[in-house]
């Protein structure tokens, strides 16, 4: 890979970043928790059933859950 389309590709992670992260900057506590709680179940779901699509989707389902209850 040459040193500009490593460039390209750093300052096109950077402007996604920033434009996701700014989309959020209106949700309540309760939205973040929730989503916080969803990527943390996806990553813990994943790490347990070895990349497993369903034990990804279980993970961020329950970590979903767990994090909207506990914003209450």
């Amino acid at each position: 890979m040459s040193m500009t389309a490593k460039r390209l590709s750093a300052a096109v992670l950077a402007a996604t970043l920033v434009l996701s992260l700014s989309a959020c900057s209106h949700w309540s506590k309760r939205d973040r928790n929730t989503a916080l709680g969803a990527g943390a179940g996806a990553i813990g779901g994943s790490v347990l059933s070895n990349g497993s699509g369903l034990g990804t989707l279980g993970g961020a389902a329950v970590g979903g859950v767990i994090g909207h209850q506990i914003s209450r």
